[in-house]
């Protein structure tokens, strides 16, 4: 935390910045959903837990902590605190199977209680490790601009974070189907799974009109819960034909069939992708679970922020407050993740309840909350 630059002016500043950024770590950890939450947290701890975070006798106000949090550098906090929750990661306890690659999911969420002075919507483009749960970095999308143009910052802040981004696989959804991203993205010695939707009409046709139904089935999976039987099936085909691909770094062509059974209605879905890794790196299995990884940062980080911690009820307007809370959301989900916690508000209760215990984890090794 020592490494963010305090926005406030060093004459009058009675509260050290580390511990109220701690202060908003932890509050958020335990499900603190705004400033004044955090406040409230905050003053509603005894007097030895407020000594342990720096406060030995008076506390910040609530308009203290919000105007500091809304004037922080939101991009450099969203890195801080992914090294940070990076070094809680342990080493996998077996093997990892030989063509392992870690996936890094991409997809943007609306704030839809943030908005600028102009009324414009807040937007966040984040990236989720899929491996470890921890979201490596966040951007916020310009005002008056879509998720495009944000894509290489965000790479950017992710190479910041991992120190190279050799070896992994993006995911995203298909507004990421450009040309200029798959170039950037081979040029850091990356490789990407992305879906060709009507935004890319040529590549899309060239995918269509491949012989499919000469394609052997590569892998299968059926699942069955929440009422509805599923079954994905995965077909994988290298175009040898002069010029390949027409969308670059391409290596294969990819049709992924979704059959869905939901009381007595069934319906059937077929997406095509193109993946930058050739068939003996890339086999059908491996693309059925580099694909389904794409939904994960939608189920694990977007869904949890707006049930668990309410933010689209949250009308933060100031500053770089929208991004700052959104990463401190980020954070604690992350963080419980890390201790392997799956249900994130029954964590959040349990972290609430035992505010010694946070406050170790989050100031010294210890890694975790109970």
């Amino acid at each position: 935390m020592a490494t963010i630059a305090d926005p406030r002016s060093p004459r009058g500043a009675r509260y050290p910045l580390v511990g109220l950024l701690t202060v908003a770590v932890c509050a958020v950890t335990a499900g603190a959903s705004s400033f004044a939450a955090i406040a409230d947290w905050l003053h509603d701890l005894d007097d030895l837990a407020r000594a342990r975070l720096g406060f030995i006798r008076a506390v910040p106000a609530a308009t203290t902590i919000w105007r500091l949090l809304t004037r922080l550098d939101a991009d450099l906090l969203a890195t801080v605190l992914a090294d940070w929750l990076r070094t809680r990661v342990p080493p996998p306890v077996t093997p990892r199977p030989r063509r392992y690659r870690i996936v890094i999911a991409i997809d943007g969420k609306t704030m839809r209680g943030a908005r600028r002075a102009d009324g414009s919507r807040v937007h966040l483009l984040s990236a989720l490790d899929t491996s470890t749960g921890i979201v490596l970095a966040q951007v916020t999308v310009a005002a008056k601009s879509n998720e495009i143009p944000a894509f290489t910052p965000l790479l950017d802040a992710v190479e910041q974070v991992l120190g190279s981004l050799d070896g992994l696989i993006f995911v995203a959804d298909a507004l990421h189907t450009q040309t200029s991203h798959a170039t950037e993205v081979a040029a850091r010695g990356a490789d990407l799974l992305i879906p060709v939707k009507g935004n890319q009409p040529t590549v899309f046709a060239q995918l269509k009109a491949l012989p499919w139904a000469q394609v052997p089935v590569g892998d299968r999976r059926r699942e069955t819960g929440h009422g509805r039987r599923e079954t994905r099936t995965v077909k994988a085909l290298t175009v040898a034909t002069p010029g390949g691909l027409l969308f670059p770094h391409a290596e294969q062509a990819v049709r992924i069939t979704r059959t869905r059974t939901l009381k007595g209605k069934t319906t059937r879905e077929t997406a095509y992708y193109t993946i930058s890794l050739p068939a003996e790196h890339a086999q059908p299995a491996d693309l059925q679970s580099w694909a389904r990884n794409e939904w994960l940062i939608e189920n694990q980080v977007h869904h949890v922020r707006d049930v668990t911690f309410r933010e689209d009820l949250h009308q933060a307007r100031t500053g770089t407050g929208p991004a700052i809370m959104a990463t401190l959301r980020n954070t604690a989900a992350s963080y419980h993740r890390t201790n392997g916690d799956t249900n994130i508000a029954r964590a959040t209760r349990r972290a609430d309840r035992r505010p010694h215990d946070l406050i170790t984890a989050m100031t010294s090794s210890y890694p975790r909350t109970q």
